[in-house]
Order: structure tokens, then sequence, then C-alpha cells
């Protein structure tokens, strides 16, 4: 289950969706020199990017798992702890939905690289949006 509304920077990142239902999610990404910082590891921007889309993604699924109407959601808050340097060639996202309201739900996600290493967790908060009509700006 997939969004039907494409995420331009998240697809400008190469950003593979992998799974997405009940509440989780699994992304992928490729490593490519352009998303290296100057020590030759991965950017923390884009890990966290990764993190806030497996996490807003698993709460996505988990709306529509619970029969609501296909909402975006918007972070609120999001706390990430970087443990190790991502020195792989794949990062490896992974979100689920822990708790969810009526309008909003908490997520944790996990980064891993192709060696199962952990590289950061994060925590966030999102909250759910009414889809806008087409050719309006949507939310992740």
């Amino acid at each position: 289950m997939e969004s039907t509304r494409p995420i331009p920077f998240v697809e400008h990142l190469g950003v593979q969706v992998e799974a997405m239902g009940e509440g989780t999610s699994t992304l992928l990404l490729d490593l490519r020199p352009e998303l290296m910082n100057r020590l030759g590891t991965a950017h923390g921007g884009v890990l966290m990017t990764m993190l806030d889309v497996c996490m807003a993604k698993a709460g996505r699924s988990s709306a529509r798992h619970q029969g609501a109407e296909d909402h975006g959601v918007i972070t609120i808050e999001m706390k990430t702890t970087f443990i190790q340097a991502a020195t792989g060639s794949r990062v490896i996202a992974r979100g689920v939905c822990v708790h969810r309201t009526g309008s909003m739900c908490f997520c944790e996600g996990e980064l891993h690289d192709e060696h199962g290493r952990l590289l950061a967790r994060g925590s966030g908060t999102f909250k759910y949006v009414r889809p806008k009509p087409s050719g309006a700006r949507a939310a992740t």
C-alpha cells in the first residue's frame, strides 16, 4: 500500500518503498556520492529524512488499517539519535506506529545498513490531515 501522490524530495533522493501496511513500513535507499558528507558517510539530513518518511508512512498505513480515508500526515515533532555512521551502500528504514488517536499518531523508526548494523533510531508525532484536492500540494 503506497501513496498515490508522489513526494518530489523523497523521489529525488531515490527512496524506494519496499512495504507499507497495517502500521508498518520499510524503505530502501542506495547511497550515492551526492548523498554523502565530506567524511564519506551518509549525510545526517538524508538519514533523518529516511526516519521521518518511514514513520510517516507507518502512521498513514495505520489510519488506512483502521478504516480511515486516505489521510496524509505532517510531522509535529521528531527526535533522532545517531548511533553509528552509515558507511555502506544501502540504508534500510523500518517504521512502526506505536499508538494512534483520531487526529494523531506516535511512531518509531530504525535505520540499518545492508549488514544489519543499527545506524539511527527515531521517534515522532504526526498529525493526520485530510487529502487536498488534486493539483494542491499534499502532505507526506
